[in-house]
């Protein structure tokens, strides 16, 4: 009893050793390795190495694809206008650009009013005739070729009026020669209205009539001379040498100093 015993106890111990033995071989087998590329290649996983043979495989490459896409079908029609936006706020100012050249000189203008009241006024003329005139009419306007003073040309002498441009106080002074029988009836004229009279009688002597007064005109008052032909014969005499005629007139005093 005690020999079977022992022999199956070796028996068992036996198949247990070969059990052991067999699955170190199986493991073994598992484990080892196997050599897939050259010495001096590095191991490439199997999925990559897949990868790379189906690029290179014309078989398995993928064609590229280049979109052609026309524009005309995709441009649309324009749009109406839109409603006219809020005004932006108004930009800095900017720098102020380089002086420009200097343009050509202009003419010279026609003499203008005289300036403010801060500066001195002047007004003053002195003319003459030195042909005589003979009244031919019932009012005849005594005008003069001669100009001794003119300031600023405030008298005109294609009308033998004075304008007045600067008002105040004006001393007006008239001379006239009278002969050959003749009488002499002046008027000194403000605008439309006479103010004075110079008048001389008939006489067979030459005989210089003078008349002067004061006025204070306003600005655009006009001061002149006219013949008053009554019954009988007007005139009054000069010479081309000699100027028996004149009409002086200046500013005493401006209205604003």
């Amino acid at each position: 009893m005690s020999a079977v015993l022992l022999m199956l106890l070796v028996s068992t111990v036996n198949a247990s050793t070969l059990r052991e033995k067999g699955s170190l071989r199986r493991e073994a087998r598992r484990l080892s390795c196997v050599r897939c590329c050259g010495p001096s290649e590095e191991p490439v996983s199997f999925a990559s190495s897949r990868s790379t043979r189906m690029s290179n495989d014309p078989a398995y490459s993928v064609p590229k694809v280049q979109p052609t896409i026309d524009i005309t079908i995709l441009k649309g029609e324009k749009g109406d206008l839109g409603e006219k936006g809020i005004t932006g706020g108004a930009g800095k100012d900017g720098e102020r650009g380089l002086r420009g050249y200097n343009g050509r000189k202009g003419q010279k203008g026609q003499v203008g009013p005289p300036g403010n009241s801060c500066k001195l006024h002047y007004a003053a003329f002195s003319v003459g005739r030195r042909k005589p005139l003979h009244s031919s009419d019932y009012f005849q306007h005594v005008t003069f070729d001669t100009e001794f003073v003119n300031l600023y040309k405030h008298f005109s002498m294609f009308t033998g009026k004075f304008f007045c441009y600067v008002p105040g106080i004006y001393f007006l002074n008239l001379n006239v020669h009278t002969w050959n029988f003749k009488e002499t009836y002046l008027h000194l004229m403000k605008n439309n209205k006479e103010v004075a009279i110079l008048y001389a009688q008939p006489s067979d002597r030459s005989i210089m009539q003078s008349q002067s007064l004061m006025l204070e005109l306003q600005e655009g008052d006009e001061v002149w001379v006219r013949m008053f032909k009554r019954e009988r014969e007007n005139g009054i005499y000069s010479e081309e040498s000699d100027i028996y005629i004149t009409f002086n007139g200046h500013l005493i005093k401006p209205a604003i100093e």
